[in-house]
């Protein structure tokens, strides 16, 4: 794994204080950031299986609406995990964060002036 500047900002699997994003600075080696791969792997662990929980509802034709919503917000709420994984993953890769502050996921990397 590439080595991050010890100037840097990682935006953590979990929300803070009214949904605040939550983050870490260092260089990814301390025991905030170990738990974060924890979290983030069970995360994407999860999703897996949901996944296929939700290919089995789909192809039931037995499956009710509620069962259908049901799967369905599940699968929003997985999404958005993964997609906050992914957007701290790839700003810890140097990929420019192009949403907006207010942006439901937060900002993303910040690099702190050495």
């Amino acid at each position: 794994m590439k080595e991050q500047p010890l100037n840097t900002v990682r935006l953590l699997p979990w929300a803070g204080t009214a949904g605040r994003p939550c983050y870490v600075v260092g260089n990814g080696d301390g025991k905030v950031s170990r738990e974060a791969d924890k979290v983030e792997a069970m995360q994407l662990g999860m999703a897996y299986e949901l996944l296929d929980h939700a290919d089995d509802l789909v192809a039931d034709d037995a499956s009710t609406a509620v069962q259908l919503r049901h799967v369905a917000a599940a699968l929003a709420h997985s999404l958005r995990d993964v997609h906050w994984v992914a957007r701290s993953r790839g700003l810890r890769l140097g990929i420019p964060d192009a949403f907006e502050p207010d942006h439901p996921s937060g900002p993303g990397l910040v690099r702190l002036r050495p």
